[in-house]
């Protein structure tokens, strides 16, 4: 779920300005994620590595450290080189790349080095997340758009069901706008995605209702994990980079949660070269 589901005090006018400009933002940004993720390859890592690049200089804006250049140059620079090493098939050089970047981001940032060395790290788990469930080339686009689908639906289902319904606040002193009814209508969402992959025979129901299920789970708790980052450092939104989203990291949060945890799960059951099968065959 994103942070700006609906609240007690959003005006009726602002909720549905907000609205349609989440749905014109969602009109642009889906065609066009699911085009290059279908393009694959080049075109893929390039737009992950180039969001990877936002999401980390949005978190040094979050934590106060953007105007360290040495840390946005060398942290930016890494993940850039890392791009290029992945989509040319050599993922041990950008593993080599990626560690001296963080090394380089943890020695030359005076004053946030935690935040700014876990910014960098949160930047390589999307990169690197990202390019790998895509790179199995019997399922990876499958199980790329079985992610995508399970966190826009959890995101989308999350608005209107916290917004039509109310109640409970899940979680006020992180993120006051969030409700149960909320997560529960994302959870709702996400199961409905798994049970149409299985319909169109894209495996078997219970594996993929399980998968979708942890992965909105993921979703929400990476959404909340972003919102007591900005809660932290008193900051509403990471930037304002997309109509009615905020930036890449409002964005992105509960993407970023999701496609780490399926990588991880797919590597596990899979290896590097087949974590697209391994999530979606069971």
């Amino acid at each position: 779920m994103n942070e700006r589901e609906a609240g007690p005090l959003a005006t009726p006018e602002h909720a549905s300005h907000n609205l349609a400009m989440r749905v014109v933002a969602a009109l642009v940004l889906a065609p066009l994620t699911i085009a290059t993720a279908y393009a694959g390859g080049l075109f893929w890592t390039a737009l992950v590595t180039l969001v990877s690049i936002g999401l980390f200089l949005e978190w040094l804006t979050v934590v106060g450290a953007a105007r360290e250049i040495g840390v946005t140059v060398s942290g930016s620079v890494a993940l850039a080189v890392a791009g290029w090493y992945l989509a040319v098939g050599q993922t041990n050089v950008s593993l080599v790349v990626l560690a001296l970047g963080l090394a380089a981001v943890a020695l030359l940032s005076p004053q946030q080095r935690r935040w700014s060395a876990a910014g960098f790290l949160y930047a390589v788990a999307a990169q690197l997340a990202s390019v790998l469930v895509r790179l199995d080339q019997a399922q990876g686009l499958v199980a790329l758009i079985f992610v995508l689908l399970v966190v826009w639906v959890t995101d989308i289902g999350g608005y209107f069901a916290g917004r039509g319904l109310g109640g409970p606040k899940l979680w006020p002193r992180v993120s006051p706008k969030k409700t149960w009814a909320g997560a529960l209508g994302g959870f709702a969402g996400s199961l409905a995605v798994a049970a149409g992959f299985a319909a169109f025979g894209f495996g078997k129901s219970l594996p993929l209702w399980v998968a979708a299920a942890v992965l909105s789970v993921a979703s929400q708790l990476g959404d909340l994990f972003e919102s007591a980052v900005k809660r932290r450092f008193g900051v509403k939104d990471s930037s304002h980079i997309i109509p009615g989203h905020g930036g890449l990291l409002d964005r992105l949060d509960g993407f970023v949660a999701a496609i780490v945890l399926a990588a991880l799960f797919g590597i596990f059951r899979g290896g590097v070269d087949g974590v697209g099968r391994a999530l979606m065959v069971w």
